[in-house]
């Protein structure tokens, strides 16, 4: 079993998904299944996922009725075999390290919860946003302040790592 699944939602990501799939199939670390979580897209998306899973044991699809990301992140977590999950978003792609990135703050902390920071592109170059400011670790109340409230945890879910059975349970 993967320890890591990563579940992708796919909806009209036709021109964006070959780039974001790759990006995740080559990780320095292949401890992950791919869940690619075809929202009823009526491109191409589709056929793209089932093209990677027939060249890919680590890809799952999942073809549903349009429901929206929540259901399609949902109906993820459902097939999901991980103990821990991460949601990438199919526009995007990710570093090589990424799941790397993830799984080794999660065993140095033995973290429920990792937050990591990210890129954005700018005209001339990559750039990490934010403040730059080092890992912190937020325990508790802290913790769940700052996921809710922000601003260190922000508001995405693709630049962190969840605990798969503390979102079937409390999510």
């Amino acid at each position: 079993m993967a320890t890591i699944s990563v579940i992708v939602p796919v909806y009209k990501v036709e021109p964006y998904l070959h780039r974001c799939v790759d990006s995740i199939l080559n990780q320095t670390d292949g401890d992950f299944e791919l869940i690619l979580v075809d929202d009823g897209s009526p491109d191409n998306s589709g056929a793209i996922c089932d093209d990677y899973a027939a060249k890919d044991s680590r890809v799952r699809v999942i073809h549903k009725e349009n429901g929206g990301l929540s259901s399609a992140r949902n109906t993820g977590i459902d097939a999901a075999r991980g103990e821990f999950v991460i949601f990438p978003d199919p526009d995007d792609w990710i570093e090589p390290n990424y799941v790397e990135a993830f799984l080794h703050h999660q065993r140095l902390y033995r973290a429920d919860l990792v937050c990591l920071g990210h890129y954005v592109d700018t005209d001339d170059a990559s750039v990490p946003a934010g403040s730059g400011k080092e890992t912190s670790l937020l325990e508790g109340a802290d913790g769940q302040r700052s996921l809710l409230l922000g601003p260190r945890m922000q508001g995405f879910s693709w630049n962190k790592l969840y605990r798969l059975d503390i979102i079937r349970n409390f999510g």
